[in-house]
């Protein structure tokens, strides 16, 4: 009797948790026109950045999308599933120990995306299409410290787990882990949304698996977020992938780096995160060569371009073939993130 209850249980949760996933696509569906509408009538095109990380003009990217240069392709997308994850959390998903701190984070650090996404609508100034690197960092740093801090205080969140070998107890040194991770996070899906559908599918594949991990650990307020970000995501991706009819900006990209983390340090997931986010890591990887090549080979390069996903356009690759490869890869490294949750066992942030 007890176990046909708690069958009949745990069917009820899975309900509610796919059913904030289907609200969440069809609020982004919703919201969708009304975007659309405001970002064509407001012209709110994406300025393409001329110049690269180094300084030295990105000759091989504005080849490879000079095709993209003669659309007027609009940005800031990236409002919609936020805004239809905020609606579908507060109307039935907030809990101060599961939700808030994703949620508040994803909507502060989409809140730095969109005045960088707003400046380069705005103009475009020296090669670079948007807000200085150095105010966007601090800002960050900003939400993160914040978040960090209640991530410490009032969750009371002292370790965490170590696949296989058990807590490393850290003390108040998780705000600093919480801020390294939110860093990185936010800033390698920024670095990664540079193709039609790429970041978006990547991000669904991750949140998915963080979905399952959360359920498994019955953290069902993280997986039903999960879970409406992952339905926010498709049916963005429905209208972003090649050839996009919109872009989702910094405040997308941010956005959804920033929650990725935090949901990664709630479920005690951190040290599994490089492998579930496998692909963010590998192009921010290449980025980061790049420029260490560049500095110390009197500039010479590694890729033909960076991220890795224009070195492989460059060598020929069609970029519906980049996306859906890289796709691929994301969706086999979610799966092994949760391969290997379940084998080390873990419960939960201590």
């Amino acid at each position: 009797m007890n176990n046909t209850l708690q069958i009949i249980a745990d069917t009820s949760v899975i309900e509610q948790i796919f059913m904030f996933g289907l609200l969440g696509f069809l609020v982004s569906m919703i919201l969708t026109p009304f975007y659309t509408t405001a970002a064509f009538s407001g012209r709110w095109w994406k300025k393409q950045r001329t110049t690269a990380i180094t300084g030295e003009p990105a000759a091989v990217y504005q080849k490879l999308h000079a095709a993209k240069h003669t659309r007027n392709i609009p940005t800031m997308a990236g409002m919609i599933f936020v805004l239809a994850t905020i609606l579908v959390t507060l109307a039935g998903n907030l809990s101060r120990s599961e939700t808030w701190l994703p949620l508040a984070a994803m909507a502060g650090a989409g809140l730095i995306g969109l005045f960088d996404d707003i400046i380069n609508i705005k103009g475009i100034a020296n090669g670079i299409a948007g807000m200085r690197a150095k105010v966007k960092s601090l800002l960050l740093l900003g939400v993160s410290l914040i978040g960090g801090w209640w991530f410490f205080a009032k969750l009371g969140v002292t370790a965490i787990d170590v696949p296989f070998i058990g807590s490393w107890q850290l003390g108040w040194l998780v705000i600093p882990l919480f801020i390294l991770v939110v860093f990185a996070t936010a800033n390698a899906v920024n670095i990664t949304d540079g193709l039609d559908g790429l970041a978006g599918g990547l991000a669904a594949s991750a949140f998915s698996a963080y979905a399952l991990i959360a359920f498994i650990q019955e953290n069902y307020g993280i997986a039903g977020f999960c879970m409406t970000i992952v339905g926010a995501l498709l049916s963005y991706t429905w209208f972003n992938i090649h050839p996009a009819r919109f872009f989702m900006g910094d405040v997308g990209s941010f956005a959804l780096g920033t929650a990725l983390a935090v949901v990664a340090l709630l479920t005690d997931t951190v040290l599994l995160l490089p492998i579930i986010g496998l692909v963010f890591v590998i192009e921010t990887g290449s980025v980061l060569l790049q420029i260490i090549s560049k500095k110390l080979r009197n500039g010479k390069k590694i890729f033909l371009s960076s991220p890795i996903h224009h070195h492989f356009e460059a060598v020929g690759w069609p970029e519906t073939k980049v996306t859906m490869r890289f796709w691929v890869i994301g969706q086999v490294a979610a799966i092994l993130g949760v391969i290997l949750f379940i084998l080390g066992g873990n419960g939960g942030p201590t």
